[in-house]
């Protein structure tokens, strides 16, 4: 279809407006210098439940945030309707620095890291004793991802009515990692919260943890007016359900209606930890005792080879064997699936 005439002059020619006619496009955005200070709780389908003063907003990403991820524990910088009221839908239009970063990838092949939580200084890693039985490999790599995230850790050995924690223990004692042994009856009577709570006064705490092993259960005795979903261990496989399907930061309750000094963030169980983002040669800078032995390392030295240095350092005193071999055995976890 034409859209002129036969005959047509420059007079019937529709020119767009010049600069000074129409707005022109920029790309300098606002600085939202007015922007409300917020807590991001958790996600959901790409709306964000955002903790700003005393008030649970509602919230999604602005545009000029491009592809830049938001995640549970990051602080971010809010605008737009801030009163918290049903319907309502304010904008994320800045993401602060963040303190830490949690990441794993979903496999040791997978390129794609994907962020945990942000600005957590603890990892509580959570594993059952039995039913399902605990799987060191899964908590040396949570270690590793602890260790590269600058957070420290914490183990919670769950279930402690039916096996002893005396073998798994002896395994971690070299590392010096932190641990609180629970059991069913201790979650029931609020003895085994109490313990771990001592732990997570003052700190923000990321629970991980494989399906099945307690770790909502605990949560939710730790923050009980925030029951979440819990599971229960197949039979035949040994494996939870997932019933925990996205990650959730709760305050600690603290005397009275106040509250505590602490948050917990719970995550969705986990099958497996990939260590593909990793570099292994950061692992060492959990291990001030071994780093000093490094100085004398072939360039590139993996720690695990003929010519380490590392064998010597040990060999004069500086430091205990086991510590060395329990550096080898985190490293090695890149090179072996969890269940073997």
């Amino acid at each position: 279809m034409r859209r002129y005439g036969k005959h047509t002059d420059e007079d019937d020619v529709r020119v767009r407006p010049g600069r000074k006619g129409s707005r022109p496009r920029t790309s300098i955005r606002p600085k939202h210098e007015d922007a409300a200070e917020g807590f991001v709780l958790t996600v959901d389908r790409g709306r964000l439940t955002c903790l700003v003063e005393d008030r649970t907003v509602m919230a999604m990403k602005a545009r000029e945030l491009g592809r830049k991820a938001v995640v549970v524990g990051d602080r971010v910088g809010i605008v737009g309707d801030l009163s918290g009221a049903k319907d309502t839908l304010a904008r994320i239009v800045r993401v602060e620095e963040r303190a830490s970063v949690l990441r794993r990838t979903a496999d040791d092949d997978d390129p794609y890291e994907r962020v945990v939580v942000a600005n957590a200084d603890q990892l509580a890693i959570v594993t059952a004793l039995a039913d399902p039985p605990p799987r060191p490999r899964l908590i040396d790599r949570c270690l590793v991802a602890a260790y590269d995230a600058r957070l420290d850790p914490l183990l919670v050995l769950t279930k402690s009515d039916l096996a002893s924690a005396g073998p798994l223990l002896e395994t971690y004692e070299p590392l010096g990692v932190p641990y609180v042994v629970t059991s069913r009856e201790e979650l029931v009577d609020g003895a085994a919260a109490e313990r771990v709570r001592e732990r997570l006064t003052g700190r923000i705490t990321a629970f991980v943890g494989h399906s099945g092993v307690g770790k909502t259960t605990l949560v939710n005795a730790l923050v009980p007016d925030r029951q979440r979903a819990t599971g229960v261990v197949n039979a035949v496989t040994g494996r939870g359900r997932h019933t925990t399907t996205s990650a959730l930061a709760l305050p600690l309750p603290g005397d009275g209606e106040a509250p505590g000094d602490g948050w917990v963030i719970d995550t969705p169980g986990v099958r497996s930890f990939g260590l593909n983002h990793i570099d292994p040669s950061r692992v060492i800078h959990a291990f001030p005792d071994l780093e000093p032995g490094t100085a004398e390392c072939p360039r590139a030295c993996s720690h695990d080879e003929k010519d380490c240095a590392l064998d010597a350092w040990v060999a004069e005193g500086h430091a205990d064997p086991s510590r060395l071999f329990s550096l080898r055995r985190l490293l090695a976890t890149r090179e072996r699936r969890e269940g073997d």
